[in-house]
């Protein structure tokens, strides 16, 4: 088997387990040298445990990779720069960020508290943004000084944020935001030769155990493993994927997939008296697409209609 990421410097974030685990795994597989990060916490974001990250970096060893583990919080500005740096000074170059690191505090709106909010915020945006952040300053600087940049961006969004779900305002508004966050950086970081693409995946983990019927049949079972989800992470972060960013990939064992993101849709002339709007509004309503559902299709978001 070719190895499509190899000697390519790899951080993957939330690596110790589920998702992140099996990035890390698939990168170091294919030649790539990985800055396993996980906080080691609950599902909840509560404690932490550097084990988790060091079992996967064994793992690696064991095949022959090269590995490290990482403990710092990614949702603190401290943590993300401490985590660029470790990649840079242990294996002395930076190639690929995977933002993968999340946690759950899902509740429905008229219930949910300002911690769990600003938790799941952190985490997910907080804990997007920083690494990045740090990513692109370092390339930025190789660039400006005539260094030869292949930078990739890869974030982890979720069809809870780019369609929607039931109880879940927080983590969706986080993964939309990762969303858009994805489309802007690569605007942004073009100039440094930098990619930023995002993947929403489905699969069955610690963090979604919960949220839906157990896996019935092995076959089952393996169509909901996380495995999925890696191999379209992995060419990401190869030098293949350089034409390619600002997009959103759905992964799971059903599909690979694009998700299209916001376009217009019908459209009218501008209107100054708010009191003929009513069938001005029903008729635009008529000719748009409804929301899609969870599973990113048509149909299944109840019609605007009297």
């Amino acid at each position: 088997m070719s190895q499509l990421c190899a000697g390519r410097i790899v951080v993957v974030t939330g690596a110790g387990r589920g998702i992140g685990r099996e990035h890390a795994l698939s990168l170091a597989r294919h030649g790539a040298f990985v800055v396993v990060n996980d906080l080691g916490g609950n599902v909840d974001g509560s404690g932490g445990d550097l084990s988790p990250a060091q079992q996967v970096v064994n793992e690696i060893e064991a095949f022959g990779g090269k590995a490290v583990a990482n403990g710092d919080d990614i949702s603190t500005w401290a943590g993300a720069e401490a985590l660029i740096n470790t990649a840079v000074n242990v294996f002395g170059d930076l190639h690929a960020v995977v933002n993968n690191a999340g946690i759950l505090r899902d509740r429905m709106l008229a219930n949910m508290t300002e911690e769990e909010w600003d938790a799941v915020i952190k985490v997910h945006l907080k804990g997007t943004f920083g690494p990045s952040h740090f990513a692109a300053a370092y390339w930025r600087d190789q660039q400006k000084a005539g260094k030869p940049v292949d930078g990739r961006i890869i974030n982890t969004t979720s069809v809870s944020g780019i369609y929607g779900n039931p109880g879940q305002t927080n983590y969706g508004a986080a993964k939309a935001g990762i969303a858009s966050f994805t489309v802007i950086a690569a605007l942004e970081l073009a100039r440094y030769g930098v990619t930023a693409n995002a993947v929403a995946p489905v699969a069955l983990t610690r963090m979604t155990e919960g949220l839906g019927p157990a896996p019935e049949t092995e076959a089952d079972r393996d169509m909901r493993s996380p495995k999925w989800i890696a191999p379209i992470v992995t060419w990401l972060a190869s030098a293949e994927s350089k034409h390619v960013t600002g997009r959103v990939f759905e992964a799971s064992g059903q599909t690979l997939a694009i998700a299209e993101g916001w376009h217009r849709g019908p459209r009218c002339a501008p209107v100054a008296d708010p009191t003929q709007l009513g069938a001005i509004v029903d008729e635009l309503l008529a000719g748009a697409r409804a929301n899609a559902g969870m599973d990113g299709e048509d149909g299944h978001w109840p019609q605007n209609a009297k």
